[in-house]
C-alpha cells in the first residue's frame, strides 16, 4: 500500500512518571521515561507483561496523563496535546481493539474517514486494506460475528486508513497466525515509510525484527535494544 508522504512529526517524552494506587499502596507503573519516535520510523517496545507498556501507550494517547515529566508532538503536531488529535494525526491500536459492536467490519474501518465526513473518499483505500487483511469476505459482518484475529486486523485497518502521523499499536500480532501477522506488519513496516511515527508494544519476535529500533521496557524503565 502506498500513499502521499504525511509531513515531518512524531512524539516524545522526557522524564515520564506514572504512579497508581493499588489498596494503600502507590505502584510506579513508568518511572522516568525518556522517548523519542520520529517520522518514519518503527519502534518496538518490548518487555515481560507488567512492565508499563501498555501503560506508556495510554500516556501517549491521552488515556492517562503523566504524573511528572513532558510528553509533546513533533513537527507539524507540536503544542497539541493528545486528546485535540484527529484519527489522521495519532491512530491507535489498543489490545480491547474498541471496535463499534453495532457497525460492521467495513465500517469499523471507515469511521475516521466519517468522523471528518470524507468517507466517500476513503472507501477505496478501505477496500484495499479489507482485501490485504483477508477481511473482504467478512466487510458486512459484525464484530460479534468474526473470529478475534479477524476483528484485531479490522482495528489494524481502521488505524491506517487515514495514514496517521502517529500510530500506537498494543500488541497488534497477538492474535494472528504467521501469514497474518507477516501481513500486517508490512502494513506497518509501508505506514512508516510514508512518514508516519509508529510505536507498537509487542511480545512478538517477528514484529521485533522488522522494526528500526527496538526499546526494553522491565519495572517501568526503558533500555534501547533487544532484552537479554
Amino acid at each position: 500500500m502506498t500513499g502521499r508522504r504525511q509531513p515531518a512529526g512524531g512524539l516524545a517524552g522526557v522524564g515520564l512518571v506514572k504512579r497508581f494506587a493499588r489498596g494503600s499502596e502507590t505502584v510506579t507503573a513508568l518511572a522516568g521515561v525518556d522517548l523519542r519516535v520520529d517520522a518514519g520510523e518503527f519502534v518496538a517496545l518490548v518487555g515481560p507483561s507488567g512492565s508499563g507498556k501498555s501503560t506508556l501507550l495510554a500516556l501517549l494517547c491521552g488515556w492517562e496523563t503523566p504524573d511528572e515529566g513532558e510528553l509533546s508532538y513533533l513537527g507539524p503536531l507540536a503544542d497539541r496535546r493528545p486528546e485535540t488529535l484527529g484519527w489522521r494525526n495519532l491512530a491507535l491500536v489498543p489490545q480491547a481493539l474498541g471496535l463499534v459492536t453495532d457497525l460492521s467490519l467495513a465500517d469499523n474501518v471507515l469511521l475516521p474517514a466519517r468522523l471528518r465526513r470524507t468517507h466517500a473518499a476513503a472507501r477505496s483505500r478501505a477496500d484495499a486494506l479489507l482485501a490485504d487483511f483477508g477481511l473482504t469476505h467478512l466487510a458486512d459482518r459484525y464484530p460479534h460475528q468474526a473470529s478475534l484475529g479477524e476483528q484485531q486486523r479490522a482495528a489494524v485497518a481502521r488505524a491506517l486508513l487515514l495514514r496517521p502521523a502517529v500510530l500506537l499499536a498494543d500488541e497488534p500480532t497477538a492474535h494472528q497466525d504467521r501469514g497474518h501477522a507477516d501481513r500486517l506488519l508490512d502494513a506497518v513496516v509501508d505506514a512508516a515509510r510514508e512518514g508516519s511515527a509508529v510505536l507498537i508494544a509487542t511480545h512478538d519476535e517477528l514484529a521485533w525484527s522488522r522494526a528500526d529500533r527496538v526499546l526494553s521496557m522491565r519495572d517501568g524503565v526503558i533500555t534501547e535494544g533487544r532484552p537479554r
